[in-house]
């Protein structure tokens, strides 16, 4: 779903996939000190068990701006609104992590 265009315009979200058994059971932050210091972006994506457990697999959001480790979940339906904008600094991390549902999940924005 992460890889399938979405909503009238059909936005896509520009993501490799990292798939390395390394990386297994490593916590937040871990995770972030083995993330190379030249990596070119500010954020990461993470499926972990939760994400893989959870019926709506809320995958992980992870802020690396000055490795700061703040996170929210998202559906993965939501992934490509997500990257898109925080990729060109449309919005900022805290405007999709302060959105989270009462369970902290992003399942979008509330249409007015």
């Amino acid at each position: 779903m992460i890889q399938e265009p979405v909503g009238d315009l059909h936005f896509l979200a520009n993501v490799d996939f990292v798939d390395d058994v390394e990386y297994a059971d490593l916590t937040r932050d871990q995770l972030i000190q083995a993330i190379p210091k030249d990596f070119n972006h500010t954020f990461i994506i993470v499926a972990d068990r939760t994400a893989i457990s959870h019926p709506d697999h809320p995958l992980l959001i992870v802020d690396l701006y000055e490795r700061s480790g703040h996170a929210f979940r998202a559906i993965p339906s939501q992934i490509q609104g997500i990257e898109n904008n925080l990729s060109i600094a449309n919005m900022d991390f805290e405007e999709f992590a302060g959105s989270v549902d009462e369970d902290g999940i992003f399942r979008g924005f509330p249409e007015n």
